[in-house]
């Protein structure tokens, strides 16, 4: 598979060099009505049900650093919604099986747990923004249990060939060898993967949510109906001091058109939510690239609204 080629590269690339927490698995919460198998970990609500949650980690990322860097379970839990904790990761886009075969299990998901399926939101930090689009879309063009009332994404790489493109001029600034390898690292990848763009970036528009250069969204185009929310923290500064990065390097920017465009679609099922110093990591760290810059209690309100 294309994506299996890409795990080194962008394991520090699309989470930013995600610090794990040192949380141990003994210190975590142990949740009564949960039930985990290898394909997710599903936590229900005590109470009345009104809704779940499916949420699909970072590029490195597990369940278990979701529920370290994320502190949504709970507050979840208290307004009766079940969340679901995805255990694929390490994909920037889906092959035509992969997302048949995540559907299949999403589906199989709804059939072996009393959940509610009439409010399914699905939603992933970073790389796994991209995969919560991507099924979202899937799931709505084809005849499945599910069909979600709404997707977001936490500060996603949504154009892949804006990233390979940033890759190339990270490579030029030559700011750290780190960054410089990760980069050589990520051209070369994109070339094997999906071609070399002055070759043509058929692939990339084939699998990418979203190409600025030609304005395409051909794999967001059966969202109509869906409620969508983009978050990023648009911290220039932050970015210009630890990777020389402009406006035109961050994620925030691809975003902010990619909301552009997909509200002429939509209108105002769509939502491009730009935050200011939220974002830390669980270990107090700051970095704009991070789950904590969503505010969960009006997330939460969101999915609950009617």
């Amino acid at each position: 598979m294309r994506c299996l080629l890409l795990c080194f590269s962008f394991s520090l690339l699309c989470s930013c060099n995600f610090l794990a927490s040192t949380s141990s698995d003994s210190t975590q919460k142990k949740y009564p009505n949960s039930v985990e198998t290898d394909n997710y970990e599903l936590i229900s609500p005590t109470i009345k049900q009104e809704g779940v949650l499916i949420l699909f980690p970072g590029y490195p990322e597990t369940p278990k650093q979701i529920k370290t860097e994320f502190d949504v379970i709970q507050p979840a839990l208290n307004n009766g919604i079940a969340i679901v904790l995805m255990k694929f990761n390490q994909r920037l886009w889906l092959e035509t099986s992969e997302k048949f075969r995540l559907a299949s299990t999403i589906n199989q998901l709804f059939n072996d747990h009393p959940l509610e399926s009439d409010k399914v939101y699905i939603g992933g930090f970073s790389s796994g923004g991209n995969i919560s689009l991507l099924l979202a879309n899937h799931l709505a063009q084809t005849e499945n249990i599910i069909q979600p009332k709404g997707v977001f994404i936490i500060d996603s790489p949504v154009d892949l060939l804006g990233l390979y493109e940033i890759s190339k001029r990270n490579i030029q600034r030559n700011f750290s060898a780190t960054s410089v390898q990760e980069s050589k690292n990520t051209v070369n990848r994109f070339n094997t993967s999906l071609g070399n763009p002055a070759e043509g970036i058929e692939n990339y528009e084939s699998y990418a949510p979203y190409i600025h250069k030609t304005n395409n969204i051909q794999n967001l185009a059966q969202l109509k109906n869906v409620k969508i929310r983009l978050y990023t923290e648009p911290d220039i500064q932050w970015w210009q001091e630890n990777r020389q990065n402009e406006w035109e390097d961050m994620n925030a920017f691809f975003i902010k058109n990619l909301s552009n465009t997909l509200t002429k679609m939509y209108g105002d099922n769509v939502e491009y939510i730009a935050t200011e110093n939220r974002g830390y990591r669980a270990n107090g760290q700051r970095h704009p690239h991070s789950w904590s810059i969503v505010d969960i209690d009006k997330l939460l309100e969101w999915m609950l609204i009617n």
